[in-house]
């Protein structure tokens, strides 16, 4: 049996990044739950939490809140990484959407 994980974000942080997506990239949120998080068929979506391992969201699937799990490209510790690897989810989910991602300096 593997050991549990802690989470490396505080509550603080978790919750300012949550804002912060919810708030200012709520498209965002539902092109990554769409392309990456298995929910095609999701008309909005938002961002719940967060750990080492992934992102997480609860979209909105034929009218009902889904849990959805999207990973990290690889773990992470640092705050300044969740940025990072929002961008490298964001741009893998345009990529399995056929999409065109905007541009580095417009996130």
């Amino acid at each position: 049996m593997s050991e549990p994980t802690v989470n490396p974000f505080g509550p603080d942080a978790i919750t300012a990044v949550c804002k912060h997506m919810n708030d200012d990239h709520p498209d965002d949120c539902l092109l990554i739950s769409r392309g990456l998080g298995g929910r095609s068929t999701a008309t909005s979506a938002t961002m719940t939490g967060l750990d080492g391992e992934a992102a997480y969201y609860s979209a909105i699937v034929d009218g009902a809140p889904v849990d959805v799990r999207v990973p990290w490209s690889r773990p992470i510790t640092e705050r300044r990484d969740v940025r990072v690897e929002v961008v490298v989810q964001y741009n893998e989910a345009c990529k399995a959407l056929g999409l065109t991602p905007r541009g580095e300096g417009e996130h």
